[in-house]
């Protein structure tokens, strides 16, 4: 039996797939090609700051941080774990964006959640 790695607590692992061509028309070519995830970090952040009308969303997302990106499609985030929830309830009532040239796939707590040392291997991981 293998052991477990937990990566960090109090984070989020949020799913994110490239929109296709034809949806993100408006998307520039810069930001359709992030260069690293913290890039993607910003941007997401940038789009969900302005949620005024939902001022805990906003609240929530400036408490936030970067935590990493794997495999080019999990964006790790990490913050205070009343800050995450609020996250996981504006994506279940789909208030919260993602970022420009992408869609949220589905967001899943990362703290329970451990990935053996054997899948770390095989991705290409940059964590802070």
């Amino acid at each position: 039996m293998e052991k477990f790695l937990q990566i960090a607590p109090h984070s989020l692992a949020i799913v994110l797939s490239r929109v296709s061509t034809e949806e993100a028309a408006a998307v520039t070519e810069k930001l359709q090609h992030h260069h690293t995830g913290y890039e993607i970090f910003a941007d997401f952040k940038g789009e969900n700051m302005e949620h005024f009308w939902n001022k805990k969303v906003t609240d929530a997302i400036s408490e936030t941080f970067f935590l990493g990106w794997i495999d080019e499609h999990v964006l790790l985030i990490q913050g205070k774990e009343d800050h995450l929830e609020v996250l996981r309830e504006g994506w279940t009532r789909r208030a919260l964006k993602p970022p420009r040239g992408f869609e949220i796939k589905c967001i899943g707590k990362d703290y329970s959640h451990s990935w053996t040392p054997k899948f770390l291997l095989r991705r290409n991981i940059m964590m802070f």
